[in-house]
């Protein structure tokens, strides 16, 4: 759990759990990068795919319809349960880090899926929206949380949209 300094500075609230099972009122969105290339197969996806079929059916839908290659910051809204969506944001280019390359991860791209994402919750304000993740894209995708929570902050936390970040039991990011 984080120190309780880090929530009150980011307004993000910190929680050891698991992201697939999000607690409170309203809507919970649970948000998590996806790379351009229709795999899924690691990662925080694999807990997603243990719950639920959907995300990854549509996101493989998504995938052939673009000839396999997805456009960066493109979101797609999967409902899973009556008040759970999952959130597909294409924010990896690629799946892996080439030798000395650069990580898969795509900053602009998140941005652009959490704008989606805000956008989603600013025209349905009656659905109490909040937002629910793990570390998203600090694994797999090779990205670094201190350039994901400028991110958060902008698009969530500035527009007032509740924000619950998930660490796995044992410190993990993802299961």
């Amino acid at each position: 759990m984080a120190a309780a300094e880090d929530q009150a500075t980011t307004g993000i609230t910190y929680v050891e759990g698991d992201a697939t099972a999000p607690e409170g009122e309203g809507l919970k969105i649970i948000a998590h990068c996806n790379n351009d290339q229709g795999a899924w197969g690691a990662g925080f996806v694999m807990a997603l795919s243990k719950k639920w079929d959907r995300p990854e059916n549509v996101y493989r839908e998504w995938t052939k319809k673009h000839d396999g290659q997805l456009p960066l910051g493109a979101m797609q809204l999967v409902p899973v349960e009556e008040d759970i969506f999952v959130a597909n944001i294409v924010g990896q280019k690629g799946i892996r880090t080439a030798k000395g390359g650069k990580p898969p991860i795509r900053y602009e791209a998140i941005s652009q899926g959490f704008k989606y994402l805000a956008a989603y919750a600013a025209k349905n304000p009656d659905r109490n929206v909040s937002i629910h993740m793990p570390r998203l894209g600090c694994w797999l995708a090779g990205g670094s949380w201190s350039q994901i929570v400028p991110l958060i902050e902008e698009h969530f936390v500035l527009n007032n949209i509740p924000v619950t970040v998930y660490t796995f039991p044992g410190g993990r990011f993802n299961p």
